[in-house]
């Protein structure tokens, strides 16, 4: 016999833990290529009164590719359900240094996502003040880079110019803190022409610009720098798990705040992850958010 199987639930009327996606959102056509973000809102009930909307903090998120075209979907599945727990995610590209758009270029389009999202932070549910921007590999990379340039406006395109792209805290996932270093270990074991597009020319007549892009080495003392979580694999044969750590010893040698996450046997990507390490990433970002 079929006994009580209806089950009865109290609806959701501020529709707590609910996440959509907004795909394809363009941000920017600088250099007439159109990038765009896929971007993850929690669902909110919508208010008459403006000043009664919910405002959730944001996440601008850029997945590792070696500076060439980055894959906004490849932590999609994650990125979903940190939306859900109240917070815009913003999953971001840039431009391609393989196709014409070297260094740093990537930056200058990190940047211009930050100020659109600030821009459009009344439709999107985004408290503009409060702002992590978190990458992996290269875009970790990135992240220390906006973390250490706020509102530079050597790296300021005209694209909502008006707006900020400084941050308040910044993740960085197994990217490289000093480039110099890291492309004088690679540069006999990679095609050269590679590393010649990166810089846009001759690398060995362009190191000014690889040390101008290496975090470590343009950290400065009393800075206005946000605080920085820095996350490596001990076994990361690509980026080193050095980079990481020299990195977060500049930083608090400095005097800012910055902590360091070091997870055993873990190479770049892969094993790296786990939920465990997802949730303490989270963690840095509540606490300051």
């Amino acid at each position: 016999m079929f006994r009580n199987r209806i089950k009865t639930f109290k609806n959701n009327p501020d529709l707590t833990g609910m996440a959509r996606l907004i795909p394809n959102v363009v941000f920017s056509n600088v250099s007439g290529v159109e990038l765009k973000m896929q971007l993850i809102v929690p669902w909110a009930k919508e208010e008459e009164n403006n000043e009664k909307r919910q405002k959730w903090p944001l996440i601008v998120f850029l997945q590792g590719s070696a500076w060439t075209f980055p894959d906004v979907n490849y932590q999609l599945p994650q990125l979903a359900s940190i939306a859900r727990t109240g917070y815009v995610v913003a999953s971001i590209t840039h431009r391609n240094y393989m196709e014409g758009h070297p260094a740093p270029a990537f930056l200058k389009d990190a940047k211009t996502a930050i100020r659109f999202l600030r821009k459009n932070a009344e439709e999107y549910h985004i408290d503009p003040d409060r702002v992590c921007f978190w990458g992996t590999s290269s875009g970790g990379h990135t992240a220390l880079l906006v973390a250490l340039t706020g509102d530079d406006p050597k790296y300021k395109t005209g694209e909502y110019a008006e707006f900020s792209d400084s941050v308040s805290a910044a993740v960085d996932c197994f990217g490289p803190a000093n480039l110099v270093e890291l492309f004088e270990r690679i540069r006999n074991s990679q095609e050269p022409a590679r590393l010649n597009g990166f810089v846009g020319g001759e690398i060995t007549e362009r190191l000014d610009l690889l040390r101008e892009i290496s975090p470590q080495l343009i950290l400065e003392k009393n800075k206005n720098y946000p605080p920085v979580l820095l996350v490596h694999g001990d076994a990361d044969i690509i980026v080193p798990y050095s980079e990481s750590e020299n990195m977060y010893r500049a930083l608090v040698d400095n005097g800012y705040d910055a902590e360091l996450i070091r997870v055993e046997n873990a190479p770049h990507e892969g094993s790296f992850w786990s939920c465990e390490l997802l949730d303490e990433i989270m963690d840095f970002m509540k606490r300051k958010l």
